[in-house]
C-alpha cells in the first residue's frame, strides 16, 4: 500500500464544520484512511495545506464539457433561439476529436478548481471517456438523446446508441466511470421513444439524467398536450425514480416538488446558466424544506461561461435569496452541502465527503489570500468569497492530479492550444 499525508490544514467535516486535521490516504485503494492530527509518519507521498483548507473534490452535478469549444460563441440570447440557431447546428459539426479536446480542456480547467467528479450528457461519449480516464477524475457519463428533427429510424438509433453508451462505457477507467441514460429533455425526446427504451435502461440498472422545467416553453407544450404537469408527465414515461436526476427545475410547481419529494428523484440546480439565459429562478429552498435532494452543477460553458463550482456555489446562494426574498435562504452551508454531497448523492456517485472509508476527492484551498482574510467563517468562504484560482491541490481516487496549481495528468498548454484550434475550425465549418 502507497500512502499520501495532507498535513497541516484546516478540514471540512461531513457535518459542515472545521477541524485542524491531517488526512492520510490509501493511494492504492483510493480511499481515506484517517483523519486525525499528526499522521503524515512515513507516508510515502505528501501535500503540504499550512493555512489551507481541505474540503471534499467539488462535483459538477450537470455539465456538457466539451462545449468549452463553444465558450464565448452565441450569447445573450434565449435558450431556444440559441440552441436551434446556434447550438444544435454548430454541433452538427462536431468531430469525435473535437469533442476529445474540448472535453480535455474541461476537465483541465475542473482539475484547477477543485471539481474531482461531474455528470455529462453529450455526443461521441467514448471519446469523452478516454480524456476522463487520462485526466484521472470520476464522471457519471451519457449520450445526449434527441429524437425532434429526425426520422424514426434516426431517432432509434440515437436512442440505443444512448443504451449502448451506458452498457458500454460503465466501469472504464478503474472504476471511475458510471454511466446513465440521458433523454436530452421532456420536450425533445417523443413520448414513443420514452415508452420503448426506458424500459430497456432500467434492464441496465443505470439512472436517468434529463433537462426538466427549464424554461416556461418546456413546461407549457407538456400541459397542453397532455394534460399534466412534466413531472407527473415524466412519472408516467418512467422517468421518476430514486436513483434518476434532472437538471435545472427552474418552474417547478409544488405538486411537482412533492412528487419529487416522494420519488426520491433529485434536482441539479444551474444557477449561472438559468441567470445567463434568462430562464428563471428554481425554488431551491422550497425543494429543500422538502425534502429533494438537491446538488448544483455548472451547465455547459457555452452558457455559463466557466465550469467553475465555487463560482456556482456563490450564484446559487444569492439567487436562492433572491428568489424567496429572504436573506437566511438558501445559506452557506447548505450551498456548500448541495456542492459536494448533495450533487454526488444526486448524481449516485459514492463521494463528496471527508471521513474515514470515503473516496479520496479532495481539494485543498490556499486561505493565504486577501479576500479570504480574515477568517472568521471558513465555510462562510468557501461560499460566497473563495475562487476557482485559489485551489492549491485536487486529489481524485487518491491520485493527486495538480500540486500546487501544477496539473500532472494533462499539459496544460497542449490542451489550450489543441482546444483553441478544433474550436476555430468548428466555426468555419459551422459558417460556412
Amino acid at each position: 500500500m502507497t500512502t499520501l499525508a495532507i498535513t497541516g490544514g484546516q478540514v471540512l467535516l461531513p457535518d459542515i464544520t472545521v477541524t485542524r486535521a491531517d488526512v492520510l490516504v490509501d493511494q492504492d485503494g483510493g480511499e481515506i484512511l484517517e483523519i486525525g492530527t499528526e499522521l503524515a509518519g512515513d507516508a510515502d507521498e505528501t501535500l503540504e495545506a499550512t493555512d489551507s483548507l481541505v474540503t471534499p473534490g467539488f462535483v459538477n452535478g450537470h455539465c456538457h464539457v466539451a462545449m468549452t469549444l463553444l465558450r464565448g460563441y452565441a450569447d445573450d440570447k434565449a435558450l431556444d433561439a440559441w440552441l436551434r440557431e446556434d447550438i444544435f447546428p454548430t454541433e452538427a459539426e462536431l468531430t469525435p476529436e473535437d469533442v476529445h479536446r474540448g472535453a480535455k480542456l474541461g476537465l483541465l480547467e475542473m482539475i484547477k478548481s477543485g471539481t474531482t467528479s461531474f455528470a455529462d450528457m453529450y455526443f461521441m461519449v467514448p471519446r469523452i471517456a478516454d480524456a476522463v480516464e487520462e485526466a484521472g477524475l470520476r464522471a457519471r457519463l451519457g449520450h445526449g438523446v434527441i429524437s425532434i428533427a429526425s426520422s424514426d429510424e434516426e431517432a432509434r438509433a440515437d436512442a440505443r446508441e444512448g443504451l449502448d453508451v451506458a452498457e458500454e462505457l460503465d466501469g472504464r477507467a478503474d472504476g471511475r466511470i458510471s454511466t446513465a441514460f440521458m433523454p436530452h429533455s421532456l420536450t425533445t425526446v417523443g413520448g414513443e421513444y420514452l415508452e420503448e427504451f426506458v424500459p430497456q435502461a432500467r434492464g441496465l440498472d443505470v439512472p436517468i439524467h434529463y433537462h426538466a422545467n427549464e424554461t416556461t416553453n418546456e413546461v407549457a407544450p407538456i400541459v397542453e398536450e397532455h394534460g399534466v404537469r412534466p413531472m407527473a408527465y415524466a412519472a408516467e414515461k418512467g422517468l421518476l425514480e430514486p436513483d434518476d436526476f434532472i437538471a435545472h427545475g427552474v418552474h417547478l410547481d409544488e405538486s411537482e416538488i412533492a412528487l419529487l419529494a416522494e420519488a426520491g428523484t433529485s434536482v441539479i440546480h444551474c444557477p449561472a446558466s438559468n441567470m445567463k439565459l434568462a430562464s428563471g429562478m428554481a425554488p431551491v429552498q422550497r425543494m429543500l424544506d422538502a425534502g429533494v435532494t438537491v446538488g448544483i452543477g455548472t451547465d455547459g460553458a457555452a452558457s455559463n461561461n466557466d465550469l467553475s463550482m465555487l463560482d456556482e456555489a456563490r450564484d446559487a446562494a444569492m439567487i436562492g435569496k433572491l428568489e424567496t426574498g429572504d436573506a437566511s435562504a438558501v445559506a452557506a452551508e447548505s450551498v456548500v452541502e448541495m456542492m459536494t454531497r448533495g450533487s454526488a448523492e444526486a448524481i449516485g456517485l459514492d463521494t463528496g465527503r471527508l471521513e474515514e472509508g470515503a473516496p479520496a476527492d479532495i481539494a485543498v484551498i490556499d486561505l493565504e489570500k486577501p479576500h479570504l482574510t480574515p477568517r472568521h467563517d471558513l465555510v462562510s468562504h468557501l461560499a460566497y468569497a473563495v475562487a476557482a484560482a485559489d485551489v492549491r491541490h485536487t486529489v481524485c481516487d487518491g491520485r493527486v492530479l495538480m500540486r500546487d496549481r501544477d496539473v500532472l495528468t494533462l499539459d496544460e498548454d497542449a490542451v489550450r492550444s489543441r482546444a483553441s484550434e478544433a474550436a476555430e475550425a468548428l466555426v468555419d465549418r459551422a459558417e460556412t
